[in-house]
């Protein structure tokens, strides 16, 4: 049996990610370590969380002794990483804690891996078949790395990285460290960037489900400067089967783009998901039109993202399974019907970031 940690599991790609290998991997133990940060929710887990190859282990990627203790217990053979911070808006205003978790978390989780790896002779470097245990650090990342595109043109796997926020500066740099512990200890990687995600269980500090929850509450609908910043969005249950595939298929070394194929203009978006919600509501068409707010631009906001995924297409087979209209469906199907779980985290701490950020 192969032990598999995957850190952040708890978070919204993460736990999504956690189900995928716990149903996949039935041969497999499935260590899901997370600290519990405000967007970590272990409620997210419910459905597998009796499931016989699955446990849950809390741990801060940022303290040693704490990694240390389940690396011990598990001796695991493979680390899939999310666990980061990842609000852009957060970044600005608490930049440091970004540089911990995502710089120093990853540093923590690297030098672990390459201690017992590379000390425990029970582990193999390689991934062929012929070897007993196979080791793989996959580092999953973001396509905000690579800054800021123009009205045309795409992120490809080899577009230089240009970071223009504290976030995204923290995951280059992150990404930089796996590659350079990759060429100078001989560590097994994959980095994965993606574009925006959405869908179930999305904590509404983002968009889409800040937007959900406003529309539900009738409060208003912030949208940063003009709205036609664009994305390319990912439905997150693609994301998740995106990553397993690439996990048990790549090449080591190897970096892939995932994205949805679906690029939005931020007031093109939220038009739509008024569109959708008016109607599931029973309201009439545009009712929540009149919600739409325009707020005062961030700092470094950058204009236009969007990911080229050719190469995971060709290399493995993988393509989003879903439109954007019709993931937006299903993530407005759940949010409607999980509104106790959108009670429940946003109250508290997060209402007072919402109304200093906001407000």
């Amino acid at each position: 049996m192969k032990n598999i940690i995957i850190t952040g599991g708890a978070g919204f790609i993460g736990s999504h990610v956690v189900r995928e290998f716990v149903k996949n991997n039935p041969d497999s133990k499935i260590i899901n370590l997370d600290a519990l940060t405000y967007a970590g929710n272990l409620e997210n887990l419910k459905d597998i969380e009796n499931e016989p190859n699955y446990v849950f282990e809390k741990a801060d990627i940022t303290k040693p002794e704490e990694l240390r203790k389940v690396f011990e217990k598990y001796n695991p053979d493979a680390v899939v990483h999310l666990a980061a911070e990842s609000h852009v808006d957060r970044s600005i205003t608490d930049p440091n804690a970004f540089i911990n978790t995502n710089v120093n978390g990853t540093a923590n989780l690297l030098n672990l891996c390459i201690e017992f790896w590379t000390l425990n002779p029970d582990h193999t470097h390689g991934r062929f078949p012929n070897e007993p245990r196979q080791n793989l650090f996959y580092h999953v990342s973001t396509d905000e790395v690579y800054g800021s595109l123009g009205e045309t043109g795409f992120f490809l796997e080899t577009t230089p990285y240009d970071p223009q926020s504290p976030y995204s500066a923290s995951k280059a740099a992150s990404d930089h460290l796996v590659r350079a512990y990759g060429n100078t200890y001989g560590m097994p990687f994959i980095l994965s960037n993606c574009s925006n995600n959405y869908g179930p269980n999305h904590f509404p500090e983002k968009l889409i489900p800040l937007c959900i929850s406003n529309i539900i509450n009738e409060k208003p609908l912030p949208i940063y400067g003009d709205g036609k910043y664009t994305r390319d969005w990912l439905f997150v249950i693609d994301h998740a089967k995106a990553i397993h595939q690439i996990f048990n298929e790549s090449k080591t070394g190897e970096t892939y783009n995932i994205g949805g194929f679906n690029e939005w203009q931020n007031i093109d978006l939220v038009k739509e998901l008024i569109k959708q919600m008016d109607e599931k509501l029973g309201k009439p068409a545009g009712h929540s039109e009149k919600l739409i707010t325009y707020v005062k631009d961030r700092p470094g906001h950058d204009k236009r993202y969007a990911i080229d995924a050719t190469k995971l297409n060709k290399d493995l087979g993988w393509k989003p399974s879903v439109t954007f209209e019709q993931g937006l469906g299903k993530t407005i199907d759940w949010f409607l019907e999980n509104k106790e779980w959108l009670e429940n985290v946003t109250s508290g701490d997060y209402q007072k970031y919402y109304d200093g950020q906001y407000n």
